[in-house]
């Protein structure tokens, strides 16, 4: 048992090593949140791709300054592969539509999935992970990776990056190195604030082809074939994968856990879904659900200080007025709308705005949220920049009104004792999601 913890902590302590963890860091005058308005975001720039698009919001706006994060949407076309790219920031990844599969190739790692045919081994390779909508995937800074979609729909995923990690030490720009493809110099893209190349057309091919012991001849193809089709790319006929059962989807649904001292390197689960309503965090019958993944549902979290929320609010259902303890929030309109007032502490509104799907906007750390969704209901995705979300609210069972006494109340806000214990107790048991009803109890 005892060389067992041994082995469990050394590997915990190799997978701090490989992946980092988010320490403080000093923020440059532009990073700072020095806001004045806050508004919706869509996105600013469009690559077209051969199989599929690639749309990224604007990293210089001052909300994503503020969460210094920059945040993107694929789209890949059934039968389409997004081509094997890193990057130097830890990823967060959202699936709002559609399945598919996804390879994470940690270094280091032994081929575990072994294809044989007739009796000849055909391929060896990492793990491949089976992903559908609703599931929130994290990928680690410096990782490759590559996403095929399988399925006869489009599939759509919005995902963030967290350019003020720890494992980013080279500026605050975002950066993606493609393995394959790449963005023409030439047509639309020639004035695209981001380009995107693939990294092997830098090196001398007769070096490279000694590096792979392969004809020079294969190594140019790989430098020139690929670039025109752009970043997601269809593929010839549908691949299919050696991929591991779904014995921990099944362990899980019968209620057994994971300890964490099973999960390795290269063993470690990556992802996790938010549509299930038995996970829900938070559920009311009147007003909705929140189900939030972070260090303690998914360990991988803990190394990329990332987490996140999906949420749901029945038609002119409210979010409670709230505020993050720890961590910028990124809301992503999944389904919906609702109307949305953000406050300062300087006693003005930063936004009062209408919400609606595919709009994205930033929530700082310690300001003050609240939305009550419109008549088709409301439903979101919050990437959040700490593994340990923690939020205070000011209405429900578990709010910061109700938690103090009600001669603090009185003097503060000049009301009577009935009229306090009203304002503690008349949203009974509900917390965050409340209900659109009001229940007067003076």
């Amino acid at each position: 048992m005892a060389s067992k913890f041994l082995l469990a902590l050394a590997l915990s302590l190799l997978v701090s090593a490989t992946i980092g963890e988010k320490q403080p860091l000093r923020l440059t005058p532009e990073q700072q949140c020095r806001l004045q308005r806050l508004t919706t975001a869509q996105p600013s720039q469009r690559i077209e791709s051969e199989g599929g698009v690639t749309e990224l919001w604007d990293e210089k706006e001052d909300q994503f300054q503020c969460a210094g994060v920059l945040a993107v949407r694929n789209t890949l076309r059934p039968n389409a592969l997004s081509l094997p790219n890193y990057h130097p920031t830890p990823r967060l990844v959202y699936v709002e539509r559609g399945q598919g599969f996804i390879g994470i190739n940690f270094p280091g790692c032994a081929e575990a999935w072994e294809e044989k045919q007739g009796g000849i081994v055909r391929d060896l390779h990492q793990k491949v992970h089976r992903i559908r909508r609703g599931d929130i995937v994290a990928i680690p800074a410096g990782v490759a990776h590559w996403c095929y979609n399988d399925g006869n729909e489009e599939l759509v995923a919005v995902s963030i990056n967290d350019l003020n990690h720890l494992s980013n030490q080279l500026d605050q720009k975002f950066r993606a190195f493609y393995l394959a493809g790449g963005v023409p110099r030439s047509g639309q893209q020639e004035q695209a604030r981001e380009t995107f190349y693939n990294i092997i057309q830098s090196f001398d091919p007769t070096m490279l082809a000694d590096a792979y012991n392969v004809p020079e001849e294969l190594v140019r193809r790989m430098q020139t074939e690929e670039k025109e089709r752009g970043l997601i790319v269809m593929a010839r006929e549908r691949m299919s994968f050696i991929h591991p059962e779904e014995e921990r989807e099944q362990r899980e649904w019968r209620g057994e856990r994971d300890n964490g001292l099973e999960e390795t390197l290269c063993t470690m689960k990556i992802s996790f879904n938010l549509e299930s309503r038995r996970e829900a965090d938070i559920y009311s019958r009147q007003a909705g659900k929140v189900n939030i993944v972070d260090r303690h549902k998914l360990p991988i979290l803990k190394y990329l200080d990332l987490s996140a929320e999906k949420g749901n609010l029945f038609p002119n259902g409210i979010l409670s007025p709230h505020w993050s303890m720890h961590g910028h929030s990124i809301y992503y309109v999944t389904r919906g709308n609702a109307q949305v007032q953000i406050a300062d502490q300087n006693e003005q509104a930063l936004m009062n705005d209408r919400v609606n799907q595919g709009d994205m906007f930033v929530v700082p750390q310690f300001y003050t949220v609240m939305a009550q969704a419109g008549n088709d209901g409301f439903e979101w995705v919050a990437f959040k920049t700490t593994g340990t979300p923690t939020s205070n609210t000011l209405a429900g069972y578990t709010s910061v009104i109700r938690a103090m006494p009600l001669q603090v109340l009185t003097n503060a806000y000049q009301m009577s004792p009935r009229q306090a214990q009203g304002l503690k107790m008349n949203r009974g048991g509900q917390s965050l999601v409340l209900s659109p009803a009001r229940e007067q109890q003076y």
